[in-house]
C-alpha cells in the first residue's frame, strides 16, 4: 500500500524535521514566540497548498474543503496577537501531478496526527490559545485520517507511481524543515 510506502520511505526526513520543530518549540517563552514559531507552519503550509491545488480536487477527495490548512494557522497567529508580515522563506516541493501532491498532502494530514502532542507541549510552556491547527480535527482525527489514506492508497498502480508519491513527500518534509533554517538539533 502507497501509504505504508511513504511512511517508511520518509521516516528520516520526517524524523529529521520533527527534531528541528521540536527544538524550536523548546525556545517559546511567550505568546509572540509561539505566534513566529507558527509564522514557519502558515508560511510553508500555504506555499504547499498552492502548490497542490490543480491536482487535489473535491472529485479526488470529497472532504477537502473541510481538511485544515493554513487558514487556521492565520487565525491562531492573529489570535496571539500577530499577523502574517514578514514571514520566513518558504519554497513548495515541485508538484506536477496528482501523486506528487498526494504525496505532499500526506505530510501535511499528517502532521495532524502529532497535534494533540504539540498542545500538550505548548501547555507545559503556558501556552493554551491559538492551538486550532494542531488540535486538528478533534474527536474525528483518527477517522479523517483514514479517509485520506484509504484514497492516498487507491492512487498508485505501479512501483513507478509510488516513487513519485514518495520523493514528493520526502521533498515536502525537507523543504519544510528549511523554512525553520539552521536548528541545533541535540
Amino acid at each position: 500500500m502507497l501509504s505504508n510506502s511513504i511512511k517508511e520511505a520518509t521516516r528520516e526526513a520526517h524524523l529529521n524535521l520533527e527534531k528541528k520543530v521540536v527544538q524550536k518549540m523548546k525556545a517559546i517563552r511567550s505568546d509572540a514566540d509561539y505566534a513566529d514559531f507558527l509564522k514557519h507552519f502558515y508560511t510553508y503550509f500555504n506555499q504547499v497548498e498552492q502548490a497542490i491545488a490543480p491536482y487535489i480536487t473535491a472529485e479526488l477527495l470529497p472532504d477537502h474543503a473541510e481538511r485544515r490548512n493554513s487558514q487556521y494557522l492565520k487565525q491562531d497567529i492573529q489570535e496571539l496577537g500577530g499577523d502574517v508580515n514578514d514571514l520566513p522563506a518558504a519554497q513548495a516541493p515541485e508538484i506536477n501531478n496528482t501523486l506528487q501532491a498526494l504525496g505532499a498532502l500526506y505530510v501535511m494530514e499528517g502532521s495532524i496526527m502529532g497535534g494533540p502532542i504539540i498542545v500538550k507541549m505548548l501547555e507545559k510552556f503556558g501556552i493554551t490559545k491559538g492551538v486550532s491547527f494542531f488540535s486538528g480535527y478533534g474527536e474525528a482525527t483518527g477517522q479523517m485520517w483514514a479517509k485520506f489514506v484509504a484514497i492516498l492508497n487507491t492512487q498508485a498502480h505501479s512501483l513507478e507511481e509510488e516513487a513519485l508519491a514518495i520523493e514528493a513527500a520526502n521533498a515536502t518534509f525537507s523543504n519544510f524543515g528549511e523554512v525553520f533554517g539552521e536548528v541545533s538539533v541535540a
